[in-house]
C-alpha cells in the first residue's frame, strides 16, 4: 500500500494532468480569439477589398442526405461578397480524399449556378485541413494577403494559422448555425484551436505541397 505522502502526489499529478489541459484549451481559445478583434466583418460593406476570396471547404451534404447549411452559407456569403466587388476572384480550397467525395468541386459548380464565372474560380484540393488550406494559398497560390470565409469561429482560427505563416488575413462571417448541430461544431473547435498551438511549435506542414499556379 502507498503511504500518505505518497498518495498525496499521485493525487496532485492527477489533478494535474486534469487541469492542464483545461487551461491550455482556454488560453489557446482567448488567445485566437483576441487575435482575431476587428478582423472578422459580418457586413459586406464594412470589408476591404482583397484580389482573392479563400473559402474554407465543408461537406455539401450530412449523413442524412441533407443540405449541409455551413456549406449553404458559405456558398451564400463568398457570392455576395464578389457580386459586391469585394473579391476578384474565389480560391476554394478542401478535401478531395478520394473519387467520391470532392468539396472543392461541389463548391465550383454552386457558384458557378450562383453567377460567378468559372475563370473566377481555382480550386485547391489539398485543403485537408485550416492549416493546410491557408499555408498552401500562400505557397502554392503566391497570396500573401487574403479574405478567409467561412464561419466566424473558423475564420477566428485560420487568421490566426495565416498570420504565424506570415499572411496579411481577414475574415468574411458566413451565417452560423444554432442548435445541437452548431453546439457540436463548437465543441469540436475549443480542441481545434489548443491543436492549432501545437501545430505551430512542431512546425507542422500541409501535407502536399506542389507546383505553383498563378490566381490571374
Amino acid at each position: 500500500m502507498f503511504n500518505n505522502p505518497m498518495k498525496k502526489r499521485l493525487l496532485l499529478i492527477l489533478l494535474l494532468l486534469l487541469i492542464i489541459p483545461v487551461i491550455l484549451v482556454f488560453l489557446s481559445n482567448y488567445s485566437i480569439e483576441k487575435n482575431a478583434e476587428n478582423k472578422t466583418y459580418s457586413d459586406s460593406s464594412e470589408i476591404n477589398k482583397n484580389k482573392v476570396g479563400l473559402v474554407l471547404g465543408t461537406a455539401k451534404k450530412l449523413k442524412n442526405g441533407q443540405i449541409n447549411l455551413y456549406f449553404q452559407y458559405r456558398i451564400d456569403a463568398t457570392v455576395e461578397l464578389y457580386k459586391k466587388g469585394k473579391i476578384d476572384f474565389v480560391l476554394v480550397s478542401g478535401d478531395n480524399g478520394n473519387e467520391d467525395y470532392d468539396e472543392p468541386t461541389d463548391f465550383k459548380n454552386e457558384l458557378i449556378k450562383r453567377g460567378i464565372p468559372e475563370h473566377k474560380i481555382y480550386l485547391d484540393y489539398a485543403g485537408f485541413r485550416t492549416l493546410d488550406s491557408v499555408v498552401r494559398a500562400k505557397k502554392i497560390f503566391g497570396k500573401k494577403s487574403i479574405t478567409i470565409i467561412s464561419q466566424k469561429f473558423h475564420n477566428e482560427r485560420a487568421i490566426y494559422l495565416a498570420e504565424k505563416n506570415g499572411i496579411s488575413a481577414i475574415g468574411f462571417n458566413a451565417k452560423d448555425i444554432t442548435g445541437k448541430s452548431g453546439l457540436k461544431t463548437q465543441v469540436r473547435e475549443y480542441f481545434a484551436r489548443a491543436k492549432v498551438f501545437f501545430d505551430i511549435l512542431f512546425g507542422v506542414k500541409p501535407k502536399f505541397l506542389g507546383k505553383k499556379i498563378e490566381i490571374k
